[in-house]
């Protein structure tokens, strides 16, 4: 864990006619790219006949032509790309799951993670249900199934099923006639939906996949709110709403989302400059530039250039064709890839006092490695500030952050975390800033949980993040 790990983006097409929704999915897919890449797939619903198709890999290199044409046209479809945070990285975890039952059919993808999965896991296989896949999502899906077989319709089983699932969830789902939207209570994932000119309804994890097929923004998912689109138009479902406070996770603000993304408000971007400029006035120091680690770091480096007056300048390359650092196994791949994916520009940086902004520092070994590029290309001192503050307490809500002992500031101090990772100074946000970068619409609730320790719900029984995984090695011993 040498940097964090994402988890998952959603994204559903629902048309009045049939048209070519796969396509419209694979570009919708390829924006949320950055939520995910391990792998990703597509449901195609032709007049309630299911077509899909899932692979691990990326969106371009799952969906070649010749699939996206296999696929066919249709009139609802629903796409996800997955970093897990639970269940291992294999084909049968991949999304959308889709579900045979006796009312239907039904595809779902879920962006987010349960923290009750393991206690309904657990109720659902002594009453007789078999899973294929380690993942929450399935728990899910066998939630809504279940409650389907009494209630009216499906929302109003996606209604019920959320009185029983617990923690982080944004869900779209497509049953043979309806495309629904929900999130949690909390709403600790970005959910929005948007309407194209030819009057397809689009909803996706960010808004810049929406603007990537031509989709105007219309508004966020409430959290607790369940949207359904049929050929009626468009419903609400609130029962769920303002029940507890909003809790967005903010770290979707620092580091997660697309700068171009406006998350229940807010852009991305500006909260990025707040956080610099925040930093600017918590740490200040005496430099003769600032650079920023691509990607997330580069808006908060302007930020803060822009607050301390100190310039900006562009101090690395990013290879474009290198996914993200921690998407390659094992560690020594990692290290590998932080070789090639960033380059030091030398003129830039020889003989330089450099602030070099980056979002957060996780273990420190991918720190200690971009330090060491600019030491080696001439930076005489480098001062480096995080636009988060330190990772202290695990996230039971989709961070890949599951245990405090891969943590280095749970270890060190600030001071012995600069020596390790060679800064000559260094600085982090604080958590009243934090809380003050995105000035959305929502009140200002955000979780800041792996920050602070202030959970919004109960804490999991069961937290690890391969718990299904160790349960079915331990029942083959």
């Amino acid at each position: 864990m040498s940097n964090l790990r994402e988890e998952c983006g959603v994204f559903g097409v629902f048309s009045p006619e049939t048209a070519d929704v796969a396509r419209t999915t694979y570009y919708g897919l390829f924006a949320l790219q950055h939520r995910g890449q391990e792998s990703c797939g597509i449901v195609v619903n032709d007049d309630g006949v299911f077509a899909d198709y899932k692979d691990t890999g990326l969106v371009n290199d799952v969906f070649t032509p010749e699939i996206i044409d296999r696929l066919g046209e249709g009139n609802i479809s629903v796409g996800h790309c997955r970093y897990g945070t639970t269940g291992s990285n294999d084909r049968s975890n991949a999304q959308p799951i889709v579900v045979n039952h006796i009312k239907g059919r039904m595809a779902l993808a879920h962006n987010g993670n349960l923290i009750n999965s393991g206690e309904l896991r657990k109720e659902l296989e002594l009453q007789g249900s078999i899973f294929h896949t380690t993942s929450d999502t399935e728990v899910i899906s066998y939630i809504i199934t279940k409650e389907r077989l009494t209630a009216p319709s499906i929302e109003q089983a996606v209604n019920q099923a959320m009185n029983k699932i617990k923690g982080a969830y944004s869900l779209v789902i497509m049953s043979p006639s309806k495309l629904i939207a929900a999130r949690d209570e909390n709403g600790f994932r970005p959910l929005c939906y948007g309407k194209t000119p030819d009057g397809r309804y689009i909803v996706a994890s960010e808004s810049c996949a929406l603007d990537a097929v031509g989709a105007e923004f219309i508004r966020d998912v409430k959290p607790g709110e369940i949207v359904v689109f049929e050929k009626n138009g468009v419903r609400s479902i609130t029962d769920h709403c303002d029940k507890v406070p909003c809790s967005l996770c903010v770290f979707e603000y620092i580091y997660f989302a697309r700068p171009d993304s406006v998350i229940d408000g807010c852009c991305v971007h500006s909260a990025r400059l707040r956080a610099g400029a925040f930093l600017a006035l918590e740490h200040p120091v005496q430099a003769d530039i600032v650079i920023g680690v691509p990607d997330s770091g580069i808006d908060a480096a302007i930020g803060y250039s822009k607050q301390s007056g100190i310039p900006y300048e562009l101090g690395f390359i990013k290879n474009k064709y290198i996914a993200r650092t921690f998407i390659a196994p094992g560690q020594k791949s990692r290290e590998d890839k932080v070789k090639i994916k960033l380059n030091p520009i030398s003129e830039i940086a020889k003989g330089k006092r450099i602030v070099m902004i980056d979002d957060s520092i996780v273990r420190g070994t991918t720190s200690a490695r971009i330090v060491k590029l600019l030491r080696d290309a001439g930076a005489k001192e480098i001062h480096m500030r995080v636009s988060a503050p330190p990772f202290m307490n695990p996230c039971y809500y989709g961070t890949d952050i599951d245990s405090r002992e891969n943590l280095i500031a749970c270890k060190h101090s600030v001071e012995e975390i600069a020596k390790i990772i060679g800064v000559d100074s260094l600085g982090y946000l604080s958590v009243e800033s934090v809380k003050q970068i995105a000035k959305g619409v929502n009140g200002g609730g955000y979780c800041t949980a792996c920050f602070d320790g202030n959970y919004p719900t109960e804490i999991p029984k069961a937290p690890m993040k391969n718990r299904f995984e160790t349960k079915i090695s331990e029942n083959k011993e």
